[in-house]
């Protein structure tokens, strides 16, 4: 049996699978790979600072790039403030983004304590305000990411969910956790079930999605339209391939060799440093190049994700250990050649 894409707005989203936003993991670089092996109907950036934005912090720029090979893409944004938040919305647009979404999912203090992020699932007034004003702000569908609520004295989520829908927004993601648990516990299905059945959007759920049999149950269990993949992903395409394939009525692919894994890695880590020179050489042009090595930076990002491709094979340990503190591209290509024995 496969399960129907859905739109939003005019952005069709098929299969129902979207990769979820996440910080220093869903760059371009990781996003490309993941669109080639896992093919997602949707994919989300990292989360963009429309405070860094309004004060033209340009290596936040490099966020926004989108490549054709990955649409639909939507970008996120953060922030507390309607009016910042429209601005930021209108600059993001001339980077021709599927769709824009807000971010009042994220927990981490840093954020909360700007008052944005899941800061706002306590203003629902505030929240309202801010959609609104991104709404009117861009041409593009506009989308909502939301915890359950701040704390379990409250299911927030609903309430806010019809603001939204009200003010404008064409659907809204659940990861359903409360924001004090940060990652802790486990995802309490039965609340995207409860947001659905209180809107008309399309409604994306989220939390502890790993296998196909997950995502399979998700969507069966709470009526949800989509279903977002996010920690599973990381360093792991391939999970996003078993899920799309068992969604769309097909054979599961075969799992990784070593072969294959070995190949991804490497292809980030290359794509990684191409994505960084060109982000120098656009910084260049307006007098703000980073005079750091590109590809140590670029290698360094990948640090805590390159390890992980491995992770699991018998004997990796040493070459993970070296992996993480790989310094470039021929070190992470020499490394992984250990692997390349027909044993493997």
């Amino acid at each position: 049996m496969s399960h129907p894409g859905f739109r939003i707005g005019g952005v069709r989203v098929e299969p129902p699978l979207v990769l979820a936003p996440m910080e220093d993991v869903s760059n371009l670089a990781f996003r490309r790979i993941a669109k080639r092996i896992g093919g997602p109907g949707l994919m989300f950036s990292e989360f963009v600072s429309a405070m860094a934005i309004h004060y033209g912090a340009t290596k936040t720029f490099r966020k926004l790039r989108v490549h054709p090979e990955e649409r639909p893409l939507g970008i996120q944004i953060f922030g507390g403030d309607p009016d910042v938040m429209a601005e930021t919305a209108r600059f993001v647009e001339t980077y021709e983004p599927d769709l824009i979404d807000i971010n009042m999912g994220c927990w981490v203090p840093k954020v909360c304590r700007t008052g944005s992020g899941a800061a706002l699932l306590k203003d629902p007034e505030l929240a309202e305000r801010i959609v609104r004003a991104v709404v009117r702000a861009v041409r593009v569908p506009v989308t909502v990411k939301v915890r359950a609520g701040w704390d379990f004295s409250l299911f927030a989520a609903p309430e806010l969910a019809k603001r939204f829908e009200d003010a404008g927004a064409k659907a809204i993601t659940l990861h359903a956790r409360f924001a004090k648990q940060g990652f802790e516990g486990q995802a309490d299905w039965d609340l995207i079930r409860r947001l659905r059945e209180s809107v008309t959007v399309p409604v994306i759920g989220n939390g502890d999605v790993r296998s196909p049999a997950d995502a399979l149950r998700l969507l069966e269990e709470t009526g949800c339209h989509g279903v977002m993949v996010g920690r599973a992903a990381i360093s792991n395409p391939w999970s996003l391939a078993a899920i799309r394939a068992v969604l769309v009525g097909e054979t599961a692919p075969p799992p990784p060799t070593i072969h294959d894994r070995i190949a991804a890695a490497i292809e980030h880590a290359r794509l990684m440093v191409a994505y960084e020179a060109e982000v120098d050489a656009y910084e260049d042009t307006i007098g703000f190049a980073d005079r750091i090595d590109l590809e140590l930076r670029a290698i360094r990002a990948l640090r805590g994700q390159l390890p992980l491709y491995i992770k699991g094979e018998p004997g990796s340990a040493q070459v993970r250990e070296r992996l993480s503190r790989a310094s470039s591209v021929a070190e992470v290509e020499d490394l992984l050649g250990e692997w390349r024995s027909p044993s493997r």
